[in-house]
């Protein structure tokens, strides 16, 4: 089966290639860098480095504290962080800057594997969420390498997609010395893919230990005053496409009530920006952006906040905030970030990303679901409505994301028994 594997990943190199090609069109920074996927880069002399692997923004916002921890409690160690997506990258760089190397993680291809290995040299890899390439695990295993998997969690669908491979899944789970799953659901489908019971353990989310800028609330309410305190004013964040249209039409629903109300959006991606801005302006919208305009002024309906890693004094802004990703089958974003600020969260029907998270804070009410795209402006005009059930909902978000912390500690015991080791 891992023949056969390996293979399949040689027959689609060519059609790696042209994805890469295409996709250095778009970013030129990773048209720079695409010999990383194949194990060719520069690596400073280490030797003992701890390696955390984290797909793409939403997985590298996750390690944040988990890295930091790494960081202050193994101040001698190299720490080497790769993602899959040039937006991973740069939030890296917007976290850690020169304090950690970043590098793309190589393709599941044996000689690009083991060059990778060669240069990083870990004592320890830490793969976030869920990333299951065979020939790496394996490659770890036959080099000592301990690997161990955080804030593991592994959706409906992702289970789907890895049970036609189930027993070579299953041989690469057996190279896995340690599995902190999300929750108990989470733990049962890992176990339900081959893995060991007794190398899973349910440390919980490590997202709900990421910081909140001591800031951000200051930063808000700084941002309200310049564009107008008793202004009406609801945030759409990491909106996908399929979704800004839905949302710029539920603004023109919310203004036919209220005529002064603020519509913040932040598309997921920055090759949307400028798309969403377009839109907005052809709905007939007075637009301001981030990058031009800075802050929404009293004469902006729609403000597009075309930067990456700016949301949270934007939520702590806002007096509701719809998460994207979940009207369209994305599987949903990070409900955390307004739950920590006390911002009441509005959400699509698709939360798989999010399953738990998600439905523990709907049950406990500090969530409400929008089952269609049509219903999205009915739900925003409801909340506007009531101040009080805004401010019940953002008391329960808060209560809900402080109650869950812990899961870095939590890891860290199991790094450091895996490093002392």
């Amino acid at each position: 089966m891992r023949y056969l594997y390996t293979l399949a990943m040689y027959l689609v190199t060519p059609l790696i290639m042209m994805r890469l090609l295409a996709r250095g069109v778009r970013y030129r920074d990773y048209h720079r860098r695409w010999r990383e996927r194949f194990g060719f880069f520069d690596m400073p002399g280490v030797n003992g480095s701890l390696w955390v692997h984290a797909v793409s923004v939403g997985e590298v916002n996750a390690a944040e504290p988990l890295i930091k921890a790494l960081r202050n409690d193994y101040p001698n160690a190299p720490l080497v962080i790769t993602t899959v997506t040039p937006t991973g990258s740069e939030r890296v760089r917007q976290l850690f800057g020169d304090s950690v190397f970043h590098v793309y993680l190589p393709y599941d291809l044996p000689f690009a594997v083991k060059r990778f290995l060669r240069r990083v040299r870990p004592r320890l890899a830490v793969i976030v969420e869920t990333e299951i390439w065979p020939n790496l695990y394996f490659a770890c295993r036959k080099r000592g390498i301990p690997l161990m998997i955080v804030n593991a969690r592994l959706s409906e669908r992702s289970l789907r997609g890895y049970k036609p491979m189930g027993g070579l899944v299953a041989q690469a789970l057996g190279c896995v010395r340690l599995i902190a799953a999300q929750s108990g659901t989470d733990a049962a489908r890992y176990r339900s893919l081959g893995a060991d019971p007794e190398k899973i353990v349910v440390t919980g989310n490590l997202k709900f230990d990421m910081p909140v800028p001591y800031d951000a609330e200051l930063k808000g309410e700084e941002l309200r005053r310049q564009w107008g305190p008793l202004r009406p004013a609801w945030i759409a964040g990491s909106t996908h496409e399929g979704e800004e249209l839905p949302v710029l039409e539920a603004h023109l629903e919310v203004l036919t009530r209220w005529p002064d109300a603020l519509l913040l959006i932040a598309p997921r991606h920055p090759e949307r920006f400028k798309l969403v801005e377009n839109s907005a302006r052809s709905l007939g919208f007075v637009v301001g952006t981030r990058s031009a305009d800075r802050v929404p002024s009293a004469a902006h309906q729609v403000f597009v906040i075309d930067a990456m890693g700016e949301l949270m004094p934007f939520y702590a802004a806002s007096d509701l905030a719809f998460v994207g990703g979940s009207l369209v089958p994305i599987g949903g974003h990070n409900v955390l970030e307004p739950a920590a600020l006390s911002t009441p969260v509005l959400v699509g029907p698709h939360t798989f990303n999010f399953e738990e998270i998600t439905l523990t804070l709907i049950r406990e009410g500090g969530a409400e679901r929008v089952e269609s795209a049509e219903a999205l402006g009915a739900s925003v005009q409801r909340l506007l409505r009531d101040q009080a059930r805004r401010d019940r909902m953002g008391m329960v978000a808060r209560i809900v994301f402080d109650s869950e912390r812990g899961a870095v500690k939590r890891a860290m015991g199991m790094i450091d028994n895996l490093l002392q080791e």
